[in-house]
């Protein structure tokens, strides 16, 4: 009898337990975009990574290769969203800011363009698939293991001959970009890497003389979560003519939006 009524308790308790966090926890991240961020990035993903014995990225890549059709970017891109909103929650541009981010491509038209964090390749197929021939396409992943899967998702989409993946931090690379490749300035750059380094790498692109007059830099989550610093020297700054896109993060419903930058010269 003893031992039924502590079975009782557990299973009240569990219930309990259940309704607390699908009826208040779950609602209450969703309203706050740093606890949105940490139950994504974290939580749930190191809970499912425990137990498949793989990594978002790896199952992105499977999800990929599944769903999308080999040599297809747009499918590529559709199987990745899917897979976002229906699967896992995953750092892309996403959508809803991709399409923007289609828009300020196909605006500039560009012939060298820059990428700062790659992580699996999604905004890269976005980019690379509406760019001409013979354009230049530098997409810089800090993290080895995204730019393993990246490689395989850029490859799958048939795009591999336009992009050149590179490996490092962008404070070790934005110096060496016109030694190394032979460019000299970009005619579009895309940030979407660590937030805190917007700031110290637009300025970096400015001492190195990579930015001509009309280049245009694109930089996502400035809201979410959010660049304050880079925003405030951009709107600020002489040197630049700024525009805010709102949006929302990447398949939620919070805030965030992209911070469109001209250089003036």
């Amino acid at each position: 009898m003893r031992m039924e009524c502590c079975l009782l308790t557990v299973c009240a308790l569990c219930a309990a337990l259940l309704f607390v966090l699908f009826y208040w926890l779950v609602p209450a991240v969703q309203r706050s975009s740093l606890c949105t961020l940490i139950w994504h990035a974290t939580i749930t993903e190191r809970l499912r990574d425990t137990l498949t014995r793989s990594t978002r990225p790896q199952r992105m890549l499977k999800a990929v290769q599944k769903n999308a059709t080999k040599g297809n970017p747009q499918s590529v891109i559709s199987a990745i969203d899917y897979f976002c909103k229906n699967s896992e929650w995953a750092m892309n541009v996403g959508d809803e800011k991709g399409s923007i981010l289609d828009s300020v491509v196909t605006e500039v038209n560009p012939s060298t363009v820059l990428e700062l964090g790659t992580y699996c390749g999604y905004s890269t197929v976005r980019i690379a698939r509406l760019l001409s021939p013979g354009t230049k396409l530098i997409t810089l992943e800090f993290n080895p293991a995204y730019a393993a899967v990246a490689r395989q998702i850029i490859a799958y989409a048939g795009l591999q001959d336009k992009v050149t993946l590179v490996e490092g931090s962008s404070g070790e690379w934005i110096p060496q970009i016109k030694e190394r490749f032979g460019i000299t300035t970009f005619d579009f750059i895309f940030l979407d890497h660590w937030k805190d380094q917007y700031l110290p790498d637009i300025k970096l692109f400015e001492e190195c003389g990579l930015l001509r007059k009309g280049s245009v830099l694109l930089a996502d989550n400035v809201i979410c979560p959010g660049a304050p610093d880079y925003l405030e020297y951009v709107r600020n700054s002489p040197r630049y003519e700024s525009r805010y896109y709102p949006a929302h993060l990447e398949y939620t419903k919070l805030e965030d939006g992209l911070e469109k930058s001209v250089f003036l010269g």
